[in-house]
Protein backbone atom coordinates (compact mmCIF):
# COMPACT_ATOMS: atom_id res chain seq x y z
CA UNK A 1 0.00 0.00 0.00
CA UNK A 2 1.56 3.28 -1.13
CA UNK A 3 1.62 6.17 1.33
CA UNK A 4 0.17 9.42 -0.01
CA UNK A 5 2.35 12.52 0.30
CA UNK A 6 1.11 15.35 2.52
CA UNK A 7 0.00 18.37 0.49
CA UNK A 8 -0.70 21.54 2.49
CA UNK A 9 -4.19 23.01 2.05
CA UNK A 10 -2.85 26.28 0.64
CA UNK A 11 -0.65 24.47 -1.92
CA UNK A 12 -3.68 22.52 -3.16
CA UNK A 13 -5.67 25.77 -3.47
CA UNK A 14 -2.74 27.33 -5.39
CA UNK A 15 -2.51 24.41 -7.83
CA UNK A 16 -6.27 24.16 -8.34
CA UNK A 17 -7.49 27.78 -8.42
CA UNK A 18 -4.89 30.51 -8.00
CA UNK A 19 -2.52 29.44 -10.79
CA UNK A 20 -5.37 29.52 -13.35
CA UNK A 21 -6.55 32.95 -12.17
CA UNK A 22 -3.04 34.40 -12.49
CA UNK A 23 -2.59 32.97 -16.01
CA UNK A 24 -5.94 34.52 -16.96
CA UNK A 25 -5.08 37.88 -15.35
CA UNK A 26 -1.52 38.32 -16.69
CA UNK A 27 -1.64 36.09 -19.82
CA UNK A 28 1.44 33.95 -19.17
CA UNK A 29 2.58 31.80 -22.11
CA UNK A 30 4.64 29.40 -20.00
CA UNK A 31 3.58 27.63 -16.78
CA UNK A 32 6.93 28.52 -15.17
CA UNK A 33 6.16 32.25 -15.50
CA UNK A 34 3.27 32.01 -13.02
CA UNK A 35 4.41 33.51 -9.70
CA UNK A 36 4.60 31.19 -6.68
CA UNK A 37 5.71 31.40 -3.06
CA UNK A 38 9.43 30.66 -2.81
CA UNK A 39 10.24 31.03 0.90
CA UNK A 40 9.19 32.77 4.09
CA UNK A 41 11.82 34.22 6.44
CA UNK A 42 10.90 34.89 10.09
CA UNK A 43 13.23 37.12 12.08
CA UNK A 44 13.22 38.21 15.73
CA UNK A 45 15.67 40.89 16.79
CA UNK A 46 16.02 40.89 20.57
CA UNK A 47 17.30 44.26 21.76
CA UNK A 48 17.27 43.26 25.45
CA UNK A 49 19.74 40.45 24.64
CA UNK A 50 22.56 42.93 25.31
CA UNK A 51 21.82 42.71 29.05
CA UNK A 52 20.44 39.16 29.30
CA UNK A 53 21.72 36.30 27.12
CA UNK A 54 18.86 33.99 28.10
CA UNK A 55 16.35 36.16 26.22
CA UNK A 56 17.73 35.09 22.83
CA UNK A 57 17.33 31.42 23.80
CA UNK A 58 13.74 32.05 24.94
CA UNK A 59 12.97 33.91 21.70
CA UNK A 60 14.54 31.11 19.64
CA UNK A 61 12.41 28.54 21.48
CA UNK A 62 9.25 30.56 20.77
CA UNK A 63 10.27 30.98 17.12
CA UNK A 64 10.79 27.20 16.88
CA UNK A 65 7.23 26.67 18.14
CA UNK A 66 5.82 29.15 15.61
CA UNK A 67 7.81 27.88 12.63
CA UNK A 68 7.94 24.17 13.43
CA UNK A 69 11.65 24.23 12.63
CA UNK A 70 14.80 25.05 14.61
CA UNK A 71 15.88 28.69 14.16
CA UNK A 72 19.42 30.01 13.73
CA UNK A 73 20.71 32.40 16.40
CA UNK A 74 22.05 35.58 14.77
CA UNK A 75 25.12 37.39 16.08
CA UNK A 76 26.24 41.01 15.80
CA UNK A 77 28.76 41.76 13.07
CA UNK A 78 30.46 44.66 14.80
CA UNK A 79 30.68 46.33 18.19
CA UNK A 80 28.61 49.46 18.88
CA UNK A 81 29.57 51.08 22.17
CA UNK A 82 26.49 53.30 22.51
CA UNK A 83 24.26 50.18 22.47
CA UNK A 84 26.66 48.23 24.73
CA UNK A 85 26.93 45.70 21.90
CA UNK A 86 30.03 43.54 21.43
CA UNK A 87 31.08 41.84 18.21
CA UNK A 88 29.78 38.27 17.93
CA UNK A 89 27.14 38.73 20.63
CA UNK A 90 23.82 36.87 20.14
CA UNK A 91 21.14 39.43 19.26
CA UNK A 92 18.30 37.54 17.59
CA UNK A 93 17.00 34.46 15.82
CA UNK A 94 15.78 33.72 12.31
CA UNK A 95 14.31 30.80 10.40
CA UNK A 96 13.67 30.20 6.69
CA UNK A 97 10.65 28.12 5.73
CA UNK A 98 10.22 26.41 2.37
CA UNK A 99 7.77 23.98 0.75
CA UNK A 100 5.09 22.44 2.99
CA UNK A 101 6.18 24.21 6.22
CA UNK A 102 6.03 27.53 4.36
CA UNK A 103 2.48 26.89 3.10
CA UNK A 104 1.35 25.76 6.56
CA UNK A 105 2.84 28.90 8.14
CA UNK A 106 1.23 31.26 5.59
CA UNK A 107 -2.12 29.51 6.17
CA UNK A 108 -1.82 30.04 9.96
CA UNK A 109 -0.61 33.63 9.49
CA UNK A 110 -3.52 34.71 7.28
CA UNK A 111 -6.34 32.75 8.94
CA UNK A 112 -5.35 32.70 12.63
CA UNK A 113 -2.58 35.15 13.57
CA UNK A 114 -3.49 38.33 11.64
CA UNK A 115 -7.16 38.32 12.77
CA UNK A 116 -5.90 38.14 16.39
CA UNK A 117 -3.78 41.32 16.06
CA UNK A 118 -5.19 44.16 18.14
CA UNK A 119 -6.52 47.18 16.15
CA UNK A 120 -5.76 45.43 12.84
CA UNK A 121 -6.82 47.50 9.84
CA UNK A 122 -5.16 45.46 7.09
CA UNK A 123 -1.66 45.00 5.71
CA UNK A 124 0.16 47.87 4.03
CA UNK A 125 -0.11 47.30 0.25
CA UNK A 126 3.09 49.34 -0.32
CA UNK A 127 5.47 47.05 1.61
CA UNK A 128 6.78 45.35 -1.54
CA UNK A 129 10.45 45.69 -2.44
CA UNK A 130 10.10 46.20 -6.22
CA UNK A 131 11.07 42.63 -7.07
CA UNK A 132 7.99 40.78 -5.82
CA UNK A 133 8.87 40.23 -2.14
CA UNK A 134 6.64 41.38 0.72
CA UNK A 135 7.64 42.26 4.28
CA UNK A 136 5.50 42.82 7.34
CA UNK A 137 6.14 43.28 11.02
CA UNK A 138 4.20 42.09 14.02
CA UNK A 139 4.47 43.98 17.32
CA UNK A 140 3.99 40.84 19.40
CA UNK A 141 4.56 37.18 18.68
CA UNK A 142 1.74 36.15 21.03
CA UNK A 143 -0.83 36.28 18.21
CA UNK A 144 0.26 32.79 17.13
CA UNK A 145 -1.74 30.00 18.82
CA UNK A 146 1.43 27.95 19.49
CA UNK A 147 2.62 30.49 22.07
CA UNK A 148 1.09 30.14 25.53
CA UNK A 149 0.62 33.65 26.93
CA UNK A 150 1.05 32.50 30.55
CA UNK A 151 4.32 30.62 29.95
CA UNK A 152 5.89 33.30 27.75
CA UNK A 153 6.72 36.20 30.05
CA UNK A 154 8.05 38.40 27.26
CA UNK A 155 6.48 39.79 24.11
CA UNK A 156 8.75 40.30 21.12
CA UNK A 157 8.10 41.68 17.69
CA UNK A 158 8.97 39.79 14.57
CA UNK A 159 9.62 40.50 10.90
CA UNK A 160 8.09 38.27 8.26
CA UNK A 161 9.39 38.38 4.68
CA UNK A 162 7.50 36.48 1.99
CA UNK A 163 9.65 35.83 -1.08
CA UNK A 164 7.86 35.05 -4.33
CA UNK A 165 9.01 34.20 -7.85
CA UNK A 166 7.08 37.21 -9.19
CA UNK A 167 9.12 39.77 -11.10
CA UNK A 168 6.94 42.82 -10.36
CA UNK A 169 5.06 44.11 -7.32
CA UNK A 170 1.73 43.91 -9.16
CA UNK A 171 2.19 40.19 -9.85
CA UNK A 172 3.21 39.55 -6.23
CA UNK A 173 0.26 41.60 -4.93
CA UNK A 174 -2.12 39.58 -7.12
CA UNK A 175 -0.58 36.32 -5.84
CA UNK A 176 -0.81 37.31 -2.16
CA UNK A 177 -4.32 38.70 -2.60
CA UNK A 178 -5.32 35.33 -4.07
CA UNK A 179 -3.92 33.73 -0.90
CA UNK A 180 -6.37 35.97 1.06
CA UNK A 181 -3.79 38.39 2.46
CA UNK A 182 -5.87 41.21 4.00
CA UNK A 183 -4.43 44.28 2.29
CA UNK A 184 -5.73 47.77 3.18
CA UNK A 185 -7.87 49.41 0.51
Amino acid sequence: MAETAYVPRLRAVYDKDIRGKLVEQFGYANAMQVPALEKVVLNMGIGEAVNDRKKVELAAADLALIAGQKPVVTHSRKAIATFKLREGQAIGAKVTLRKSKMYDFVDRLVNIALPRVRDFRGLNPKSFDGKGNYSLGLKEHLVFPEIDYDKSGETWGMDITICTTATTDDEARALLTAFNFPFRQ
